[in-house]
């Protein structure tokens, strides 16, 4: 039996790090159990599989993922001026994330990037937007249907 290895639809159980540049983790599961996902799952982003094809059980491997492929790059429109009225609940400062309901009822997160007595200036790009990611893999398993 040949070595199954990641491709389209592979059930791929694996340990992962995100990092910066500088070597700070934004987040990782080498220290907790392995996660399972299938390829195309919308799981992860699809710059993050696309680098995983062709790998096989055991094996380490160390990516550069550009923004691009990864959580994007910044967009001006993302970057929200509002009224400080509809902030009136809650104690504002930089850096705050705050959820917004999108339309669909869905989640919105932001980030408070300025504000003064009549409005405050929210991104909604994503935190990662713009940044080169470290994406550090161990494969523990690969299953593919045999279908």
């Amino acid at each position: 039996m040949s070595e199954q290895r990641i491709g389209q639809n592979s059930t791929v159980t694996l340990h992962f790090a995100l990092k910066f540049d500088n070597g700070d983790v934004v987040d990782s599961n080498f220290d907790k159990d392995p996660a399972t996902f299938t390829v195309g799952d919308s799981s992860l982003l699809p710059g993050f599989e696309r680098v995983l094809f062709g790998l096989k059980d055991g094996d380490e491997r160390s990516f550069q993922v550009l923004p691009e492929q990864a959580f994007g790059t910044p967009n001006e429109q993302n970057v929200q001026v509002m009224s400080r009225s509809q902030f009136t609940d809650m104690e504002l400062d930089y850096g705050v994330l705050v959820i917004f309901k999108d339309a669909a009822g869905g989640e919105m997160p932001g980030v408070i990037k300025e504000f003064n007595d009549q409005q405050v200036t929210v991104d909604f790009n994503h935190p990662l937007a713009g940044k080169v990611i470290t994406f550090d893999v161990k494969i523990v398993k690969v299953q593919n249907s045999n279908l």
